[in-house]
């Protein structure tokens, strides 16, 4: 149901362009300085040169892997609250009753009770999408300038938490939410001071009530797995070392590559003289394939270390929270214009 948008292959190249061309520039320089200036002694081993590429390999593999562990872990994350959003709903409706109230009130204040505690949970859910899309130090991703090209911007960035959750709950739960410092936490406790007060009441059984406590349970505990990813990144020391591991196996490559092939050329002179003159300049579609290569598995890892950032290929939790939204509200009974449609994809992405 929720996608994200696929990278086709004039897309990747377009979007690792500026790194392309640094890739040109250093490997012409070198073939140059070889060809032109008869710098043979410019050159080390296979050998140190291999273990370092595969050194880089294993560490760069490790960070996509870690970082495709932490995409899967949020998309998980939010899945769950889908599934217990819905539960909560269905609960709310179905067990805020008068059949076990030793004084029963109309069905309009039962409709009024049911509309508040659901208006707060879509409040909740407004109020954590805010708070993971708020800026932390180390995600740098989005700022980097081809991905801001196509100026994608998740709707958080265009509104306040108090914006989008003041039309959902009362002037009394706003000023307390705002007084806070974890506002998704401070509806999560109106959540229940409010059902504790339906089960004085006694239009909320108390088995009913334990069973709906365990749901705000079950939201603290996703909430709390959600704020785990967003607060604690992936480990400084190993993605600030991989991506300089990464640029020195680019940088030493032409001294082993462009030997090489300049002895190719020497073993076809004989043969081919115009081939083998001019051998050694296909070590440049070559070394630009493999440094691409490297640099982009690289680059991948990075942009997938936080799936709440803002950027193309994050979790769309501000799609899925806008269904939950949806979803709650329509069983709920709402009118078409107090539905809120779908936030729109941006060229095929959702946020």
């Amino acid at each position: 149901m929720y996608t994200k948008k696929i990278f086709t292959v004039p897309q990747l190249a377009k979007w690792t362009r500026y790194e392309t061309i640094a890739f040109f520039i250093i490997i012409i320089a070198w073939v140059s300085g070889y060809y032109f200036f008869n710098l043979t002694w410019m050159k080390i081993p296979w050998t140190p040169l291999a273990l370092i590429g595969t050194a880089v390999a294993f560490v760069i593999g490790f960070q996509n892997n870690s970082a495709y562990g932490r995409i899967w872990e949020a998309r998980k994350i939010w899945g769950g609250i889908v599934n217990t959003s819905r539960t909560l709903g269905m609960f709310l409706q179905d067990m805020i009753s008068n059949e076990y109230a030793k004084n029963p009130v109309s069905d309009e204040q039962l409709k009024s009770e049911i509309k508040k505690l659901t208006y707060r949970h879509i409040a909740w859910i407004t109020a954590l999408r805010h708070t993971m899309r708020l800026p932390k130090p180390w995600e740098t991703t989005a700022k980097h300038k081809t991905n801001q090209e196509f100026s994608l911007r998740p709707p958080e960035f265009d509104s306040s938490i108090g914006d989008d959750i003041k039309s959902h709950i009362s002037k009394t739960d706003f000023d307390y939410v705002m007084a806070k410092g974890n506002k998704s936490t401070a509806l999560l406790y109106l959540q229940s001071h409010h059902l504790k007060k339906l089960k004085e009441e006694g239009v909320l059984w108390e088995f009913s009530f334990l069973e709906l406590e365990a749901i705000l349970q079950e939201l603290f505990t996703l909430q709390g797995q959600s704020e785990r990813i967003k607060n604690f990144p992936y480990p400084r020391q190993f993605a600030t070392l991989n991506h300089f591991f990464m640029w020195i196996f680019v940088l030493l490559l032409p001294l082993a590559l462009v030997p090489q092939f300049a002895e190719i050329g020497v073993e076809l002179e004989d043969t081919y003289p115009l081939i083998g003159n001019l051998f050694v300049w296909l070590t440049i579609p070559f070394y630009v394939i493999v440094a691409w290569v490297f640099h982009t598995m690289e680059r991948i890892g990075r942009t997938g270390e936080n799936p709440f950032e803002g950027t193309a290929n994050d979790v769309p939790i501000s799609t899925i929270a806008r269904g939950i939204e949806i979803d709650m509200l329509q069983n709920l009974g709402e009118s078409d214009d107090k539905i809120p449609i779908q936030f729109p994809e941006q060229y095929n992405t959702q946020f």
